[in-house]
């Protein structure tokens, strides 16, 4: 037998009837999804939008597949939408008659199914209101219900956004059941889909961008080979606050560059973008040393968010015959070198300056080191260093990661594979991802 649609004006909310539903859960928050998949029994509850003053509109008693009623709600209009649009709603019946968009009130007069003059709305309202149902309730299941002459605007309203439609005339409770159920099942297919492809879209665009922001070394004319590994400490993160670059000059010098923006945030990954960016172009300018490294400080106090952020540069320029190479240290681990015969050890690293940013007219010596023939160089930041060594809080430290690349060099590896097999190994000994943000460049040369 049919139950009219239950009132609602001076209690909180109205309700008829209870079901339990054993598939599913209620959204976290208004509007915020529809209900997931979960164990536990939810009560299944359904929305009606309607505006029939006579209230001629019946909905039949609508149930589960144990037999039990499902709770139902009414509004008159849009307001009393928005107010009874509780986390554990799970579907909306809207009907399309309804002619305003909060107030109830339209233009136009006809006659309902069922008999009586009312007031009646155009289709271009009809739809308006659909539109702001959906706004409302973005992640809810959606039915419209509309006259059986009207199945071309029903068609249109499913086209807008609307999961399913039915006729007034055919409302029977098991169609309705069954359509409740239906329209919740498609929205969460809708939503997984829609999930899937924005996350494709969004992998996508960040390897668009990671080509964009990570540099391209320019080398050209260079007997060096070059190498370097990547890897942001934050989840799902394009870039971390490190960051690297090499470039060759017109006088045949490589400079090479490795930094560190303290912190592991946007903002920190922005400034470390434009720090390269300012150093690739001071360089191809002609600084080097103190006075590169001092203009790339005044870039940093004006582009930083606070006054609390710093950060560690180390830069190598390399002479024309590959032998030599100048060396300058901010606050930043010393490089490590390696040759044939002789174990890798790190570049000397006293008499280095303060990070960027953390001193007013501090100043970077510039230290002579010589290189010889044939030789590996690697720059790196201290994420590779700081990861932990098993269960305790001893970790990697410079130490035991110049033992790790000698135990790498042991087996043969040099280039790529060398980076790849020290990012893998510090990550197995730290019992998962590392926190901080790597950064590895290799630069290599082989006298021949």
């Amino acid at each position: 037998m049919p139950v009219p649609v239950p009132r609602q004006r001076d209690t909180p909310a109205t309700e008829s009837g209870q079901a339990v539903l054993h598939t599913a859960a209620p959204p976290a928050s208004i509007g915020a999804g529809v209900a997931q998949a979960t164990p536990q029994t939810t009560a299944l509850t359904l929305l009606v939008i309607e505006d029939d003053p006579a209230g001629g509109l019946t909905v039949p008693e609508i149930l589960d597949a144990d037999g039990h009623r499902i709770r139902l709600r009414t509004a008159r209009n849009l307001t009393e939408a928005e107010r009874l649009l509780t986390p554990d709603v799970h579907c909306i019946l809207l009907d399309l008659s309804l002619p305003g968009t909060g107030t109830g009130t339209g233009t136009g007069t006809g006659t309902r199914a069922g008999g009586g003059a009312t007031t009646t709305a155009t289709l271009d309202q009809q739809l308006a209101v659909l539109h702001q149902v959906l706004r409302l309730a973005p992640r809810h299941a959606v039915l419209v219900l509309t006259d059986e002459d009207d199945a071309e605007r029903a068609a249109e309203a499913v086209r807008v956004g609307a999961q399913d439609f039915l006729f007034r005339d055919e409302l029977d409770g098991r169609l309705l059941s069954r359509a409740i159920r239906y329209a919740v099942e498609r929205k969460r297919a809708d939503i997984a889909q829609y999930k899937l492809a924005e996350s494709k879209l969004r992998a996508q665009e960040n390897a668009r961008l990671e080509r964009g922001l990570l540099p391209t070394p320019l080398l050209e004319g260079s007997d060096l080979r070059f190498a370097a590994r990547y890897r942001p400490g934050r989840s799902r993160a394009l870039l971390g606050g490190d960051f690297y670059d090499t470039v060759r000059t017109p006088d045949g010098t490589v400079h090479a560059m490795i930094g560190d923006v303290c912190g592991h945030g946007p903002d920190e990954a922005a400034l470390g973008v434009e720090l390269r960016i300012a150093w690739r172009a001071l360089t191809l300018a002609g600084l080097c040393g103190d006075d590169l490294l001092a203009t790339l400080q005044e870039v940093l106090e004006v582009e930083r968010p606070c006054e609390e952020i710093f950060a560690t540069l180390c830069t190598v320029d390399i002479a024309p015959d590959g032998r030599r190479a100048g060396l300058c240290l901010a606050g930043h681990p010393a490089p490590l070198i390696s040759r044939p015969g002789r174990r890798a050890q790190l570049l000397p690293y006293e008499n280095s300056g303060p990070a960027l940013g953390l001193l007013p007219r501090a100043r970077w010596p510039r230290r002579q080191v010589e290189l010889g023939g044939t030789w590996s160089l690697m720059l790196y930041t201290d994420g590779l260093i700081e990861g932990r060594i098993g269960e305790g809080k001893e970790r990697l430290g410079q130490d035991g990661m110049v033992e790790m690349i000698n135990r790498h060099l042991e087996r043969g590896l040099s280039g790529e594979g060398l980076l790849e097999a020290s990012v893998t190994e510090a990550r197995r000994l730290n019992g998962g991802e590392l926190t901080d943000d790597v950064a590895v460049v290799l630069l290599s040369r082989a006298e021949g």
